[in-house]
């Protein structure tokens, strides 16, 4: 894993001032990525597609645990952005410890906003925000029958 690619919240002001700077468009999403399947490789793939680079937010353990319920996590945060970093779709990845992404979402400012067809539009935490600096907020379909519930389940048999 390249820890360059591991952004701190902190420098995120002037990485983003950087790639606007050399009129990269930038791709955001947000997710816990715990157990990391073929869905999940597949969506970001497709992320991807929509621009320059990709930039995932990664929910930190303690969000997970906020969120998912005490046996969540399943990976540690360290271990669940290197795997994310070591996709060839993701350049960078940043941790949240918030709830939703809509305060990262803010300081990203990205150009286009992607969350999975599973999510109407009017649900995606930080469209409003995207929309209103001109940019977009796309949904991708999932991989059927792949999702990490449904692995969970399985591995828990």
């Amino acid at each position: 894993m390249n820890p360059a690619k591991l952004i701190k919240r902190s420098d995120l002001p002037l990485l983003m001032k950087r790639l606007r700077r050399q009129g990269k468009r930038v791709v955001f999403t947000n997710g816990v990525f715990d157990v990391l399947h073929r869905g999940h490789v597949d969506y970001l793939a497709r992320a991807r597609s929509f621009g320059d680079l990709l930039m995932v937010g990664l929910n930190n353990d303690r969000s997970v645990r906020r969120l998912k319920g005490p046996t969540r996590p399943v990976q540690k945060q360290a271990d669940r952005a290197a795997i994310l970093l070591a996709l060839r779709w993701v350049d960078f990845v940043v941790l949240f410890g918030e709830d939703t992404p809509d305060k990262l979402i803010q300081e990203v400012r990205p150009d286009v906003l992607v969350k999975g067809a599973d999510y109407r539009l009017a649900e995606v935490v930080g469209a409003h925000f995207v929309k209103s600096c001109g940019g977009s907020v796309r949904t991708v379909r999932l991989t059927k029958g792949r999702s990490t519930s449904r692995l969970l389940k399985l591995l828990n048999k």
